[in-house]
């Protein structure tokens, strides 16, 4: 009986972990469904870009409020953590705050009271948070999008820290043996008066409660993250490494279509001439379909943008399309696109690891003609996303289907881009007439 503690602990901690491990690689599996796609150059730039974006939350600060009470929560939070490490030693092998045995009781105090600290301030930037989304009612968390889940998946993170945190200050101020160091105490020392004139016995079981639903709490908390829009938390470091490094506004072009108009232009090429077979123009380099219909027709960077989404709505406050009526929401591109790809996911789990068609797809079933048409390619959504999330690159593959595929463009643009094939020119003029006008 001695051990059973340490014994249920290991078994809570085991399949805690061995949950979390199966969905990072049900996560993986995921991603890998989209297509390669190159991000092996400039390495020192992504490096940079992560530690000044990811690490250094770099864009998260351009709204003061909320990027300063976001700063708090995520510096207070990782390293309050570091906790952790101590509560598994101790529930492993038996022992009581193993630190104060590592470490001298003034720089464990120091320790503590720093985390105390930050347990506190977190506890009032999640409160504010709390505040902003649902008593001034700020109006990106408010969008049709932002539907039941998602709505409460927000409030439901933030009901986790602000248990977390509290958990973590009641198991300081009821342990006794801490408290009479007075050293670390710093916040704690004064909750402790609440318990006051309650039996030892009766501390002592608050403590090891609290202990037991604070270690519980974070495994449960980190199982949540990959249904969560807090998958973040983990992404946002790859998904800003990996992010774009093109010059803002650049658009890229597809390989099959540029050697294509590149042989057209050159006067000595034939047209007619077969590539030699594993030379380059050969039938392996054209693409199986231009441009994206579902999930698995965008590359695996794009994949990850989505299970990196905030759903923080920046992007979308920002999209001139959404600010004047329009259906488009950069937003709902990102957790469209997650959503379809759970779904994808779940129908491969369904039939052993083998996707069977289900009748659906990304284009049509969630995202619509009119959402991809509304956008001005402006460029807005990415810059204002804080870990680097592209939308714009998977709403102009989706384009690109529609009018490469399908011919499916509006009529405005298909008047154009015929105007551009037959004239040279956006306008029904003849080639002959283009320059009229310099004789006006």
């Amino acid at each position: 009986m001695e051990y059973l503690p340490n014994i249920v602990f290991a078994i809570i901690l085991i399949l805690g972990i061995g949950y979390f491990a199966n969905n990072v690689k049900k996560l993986i599996r995921n991603i890998k469904l989209g297509q390669d796609t190159d991000v092996s150059d400039n390495k020192s730039q992504r490096w940079k870009n992560m530690a000044m974006i990811a690490l250094g939350q770099s864009k998260m600060v351009r709204r003061p409020i909320s990027g300063f009470l976001h700063v708090v929560v995520y510096v207070g939070f990782i390293i309050i953590n570091i906790e952790v490490l101590e509560i598994i030693i101790d529930g492993l092998f038996g022992t009581h705050r193993i630190g104060l045995s590592v470490l001298p009781t003034s720089i464990y105090g120091f320790l503590i009271g720093t985390f105390e600290i930050l347990a506190c301030l977190v506890f009032v930037a999640v409160i504010i948070f709390w505040i902003r989304r649902n008593v001034i009612k700020i109006a990106r968390f408010w969008k049709s999008e932002m539907t039941s889940w998602p709505k409460n998946d927000g409030n439901y993170i933030l009901y986790f820290e602000m248990v977390l945190m509290t958990l973590f200050l009641v198991m300081n101020a009821t342990d006794l043996h801490f408290q009479a160091l007075n050293s670390g105490n710093v916040i704690s020392q004064y909750i402790a008066p609440w318990f006051s004139g309650l039996p030892e016995t009766t501390l002592h079981f608050i403590e090891r409660g609290a202990w037991w639903i604070h270690i519980v709490g974070i495994l449960i908390f980190l199982n949540y993250l990959y249904f969560s829009k807090h998958l973040h938390i983990l992404l946002a470091f790859p998904n800003t490494f990996y992010g774009s490094l093109k010059p803002k506004g650049q658009l890229n072009n597809l390989e099959a279509v540029t050697k294509e108009v590149k042989m057209m232009m050159d006067p000595n090429a034939d047209p007619f001439a077969a590539p030699a077979e594993g030379a380059e123009g050969a039938e392996d380099d054209v693409p199986a379909k231009f441009g994206a219909s579902d999930v698995q027709d965008l590359n695996w960077v794009q994949l990850l943008n989505a299970y990196t989404c905030t759903e923080c709505g920046r992007c979308t406050s920002e999209c001139p399309a959404n600010q004047t009526g329009k259906k488009l929401s950069p937003r709902k591109i990102m957790m469209d696109t997650r959503d379809r790809l759970e779904e994808v996911g779940k129908n491969i789990d369904a039939n052993n690891g083998e996707f069977k068609d289900d009748g659906k797809q990304l284009l049509g079933d969630y995202i619509t003609n009119e959402e991809l048409w509304a956008c001005t390619t402006c460029n807005a959504c990415v810059e204002a996303c804080p870990v680097s999330i592209d939308p714009l690159s998977i709403i102009l593959e989706m384009r690109r289907y529609l009018v490469m595929e399908q011919s499916a463009a509006p009529t405005e643009l298909n008047n154009m881009m015929t105007n551009i094939e037959n004239n040279g020119a956006p306008w029904p003029y003849n080639q002959m007439d283009r320059l009229n006008w310099k004789n006006e």
